[in-house]
């Protein structure tokens, strides 16, 4: 199982950071071992002074697809048909992406991949799965942090879609049952800090619950 991330799918969030806005999705990935399941507390780093939250909505691949023009197996996937890709998603919730903020920007300076700041252990904390809904187009998220809202945003003011999302990755890699791709967040990234208690919600509903040590 990989975990696929997309960054800067924001223009607010990639603006707050100084980052330039993307012409095509912006992939990074997490290995299995940055998962962090529900019902487990957030052991804070001590390699950082400034890890960052990112609320995200979070897809499941329900099975495996390639990219192969022309074909229509189950396995493979026809460039030409990219809409029908959202039916190789199975159930959808609300993760954090963590970021080491000062360690990302220390490697960035120096023109090091940052995969240390990014896909540490625990750092792609994900809630309660749920079943796709029908309209995958009107999906709310919230972060509140100690009760307060520190992050909202909808999956309307993405800068590339699911289907897009999907769609662009498969051009590179094959995607696996069980296969995570977090989609991206909006603006309003932060420091957490020990005996903070996150709650992430889908469209009000709580999926997402979980406090920092």
């Amino acid at each position: 199982m990989k975990i696929i991330c997309i960054g800067r799918n924001y223009r607010d969030h990639a603006l707050e950071l100084n980052n330039a806005i993307p012409e095509e999705p912006v992939i990074f990935m997490k290995p299995e071992t940055a998962l962090l399941l529900p019902g487990n507390s957030l052991p804070l780093p001590d390699f950082s002074a400034e890890i960052h939250h990112e609320i995200e909505i979070v897809l499941r691949v329900a099975s495996d697809i390639k990219m192969i023009a022309g074909t229509s197996s189950a396995d493979e996937y026809d460039p030409a048909n990219e809409t029908k890709l959202l039916y190789r998603i199975d159930a959808i919730t609300v993760g954090i992406d963590l970021t080491a903020r000062d360690l990302q920007k220390e490697l960035k300076s120096k023109g090091l991949p940052w995969e240390k700041a990014k896909a540490f252990d625990n750092s792609a904390v994900i809630g309660q799965w749920k079943p796709v809904p029908s309209d995958l187009t009107d999906l709310s998220m919230v972060l509140k942090i100690n009760d307060q809202v520190r992050q909202q945003g909808h999956c309307r003011d993405m800068l590339f879609d699911f289907s897009s999302i999907l769609h662009h990755t498969l051009r590179y890699f094959s995607l696996r049952t069980g296969d995570l791709i977090f989609t991206g967040t909006p603006a309003g990234v932060g420091p957490v800090y020990s005996g903070d208690r996150l709650v992430g919600l889908l469209n009000g509903e709580k999926l997402l619950e979980l406090i920092c040590q």
